[in-house]
């Protein structure tokens, strides 16, 4: 065999990691990870973008609070990610596979006042949640147990994110 047939196979050999969970449950599992892997590097990105942006009286708070936020979404990514692998799947490969799968949508704008960036990650970390929610559910189908204690545990943090910009957001009466 020559070193580029060889290569070539290397490139092309499947990444098999034995799992006790069916096929179907590899596939559907590692699927949804992926596609919330994408949804957490979106919600990532914007609370970075929020927090190199923010402005106004409230600067120094918000810019703390959007960091520490940032930080624990991305600490997250990796445990998607490896568990996606762990259980015998593949998971994000590029920026532009994150792209086509993500379901929370990027800000653009050159300007958002600090008001808007906060409501506007309240309103996507609380649709995390549901989306948490919802792989949870998956895992739960398929008696994927360890999935689901690491999903609750994210469940939980989102829960306080969202807790935190909501009290943040809301106005006196």
């Amino acid at each position: 065999m020559s070193d580029d047939s060889t290569a070539k196979n290397r490139k092309h050999a499947a990444l098999s990691t034995p799992s006790d969970l069916g096929s179907n449950a590899v596939k559907d599992i590692a699927a949804a990870l992926t596609t919330l892997l994408a949804d957490v590097f979106a919600l990532y990105l914007k609370t970075k973008n929020f927090h190199w942006h923010m402005s106004g009286p409230h600067f120094r708070d918000y810019h703390l609070l959007l960091d520490e936020q940032a930080e624990q979404i991305f600490a997250m990514t990796d445990e998607i990610a490896e568990r996606a692998r762990k259980i015998g799947g593949t998971t994000l490969r590029s920026v532009g596979h994150a792209s086509r799968l993500q379901r929370l949508s990027d800000n653009d704008a050159d300007f958002v006042t600090p008001d808007d960036m906060l409501a506007e990650l309240r309103d996507d970390n609380k649709r995390l949640i549901g989306l948490l929610r919802e792989t949870h559910d998956l895992c739960d189908e398929h008696n994927d147990v360890a999935t689901a204690s690491l999903l609750e545990n994210w469940i939980d943090e989102a829960e306080r994110r969202h807790w935190f910009l909501f009290e943040t957001t809301r106005r006196e009466r």
